[in-house]
């Protein structure tokens, strides 16, 4: 087993020494297998501490450069000790930039409003009505461009500016596997003059 490998997995995850000489050894010292298995890994530790009650956090607040946008943002956690650690104010700065540039609407792919759905469903139709294609190749084209706007409105969906390959919510998920608490978006506001 390489140290440095281990090492090396430390600094690009944050995860504790043991849970990267685990990822190692069950990777075979592959550094990527051992990141997608630590991901993994984190993702079930999520689940298990998302039922966990959020009692603290901290509002952020981000005003883009030029002063015309400004977000404030409700980022909640489990502890007081959590809420002061530095990591978790980047996190909250960092989600708030990215509420800033990327201008979301809801919260989560469900929070999309149903009248919403229907106008875009609308739109979609009126856009694709004069296509020669049969009517259930229409519907499921359509329902595909439903589920892509829906994403992009959604915060948790959306890839995250600094890191694309990786979501808010993945980036959450990575948070919570290596600060060991459930950390919840709670609600979000983005002013725009």
């Amino acid at each position: 087993m390489d140290f440095n490998k281990i090492k090396e997995l430390r600094e690009k995850t944050g995860v504790s020494i043991t849970q990267c000489k685990a990822a190692m050894e069950e990777a075979g010292d592959d550094m990527d297998r051992a990141i997608e298995i630590l991901r993994k890994k984190g993702e079930k530790v999520a689940d298990k501490k998302s039922v966990r009650e959020i009692k603290s956090g901290l509002i952020e607040t981000y005003v883009h450069g030029n002063g015309k946008i400004g977000v404030m943002l409700e980022l909640g956690c489990e502890t007081d000790f959590v809420a002061k650690n530095n990591e978790f104010k980047d996190l909250a700065h960092d989600v708030a930039m990215h509420i800033a540039a990327m201008n979301p609407k809801y919260l989560r792919i469900e929070d999309v409003p149903e009248e919403v759905i229907k106008a875009e469903k609308n739109i979609y139709r009126e856009q694709l009505k004069d296509s020669d294609k049969p009517d259930n190749i229409l519907e499921q084209i359509i329902e595909g461009k439903i589920k892509k706007f829906s994403a992009e409105k959604s915060l948790l969906a959306q890839p995250f500016i600094k890191n694309p390959d990786t979501t808010i919510e993945g980036l959450l998920r990575d948070k919570i596997l290596k600060m060991g608490e459930n950390i919840q978006i709670r609600r979000f506001a983005r002013y725009e003059i």
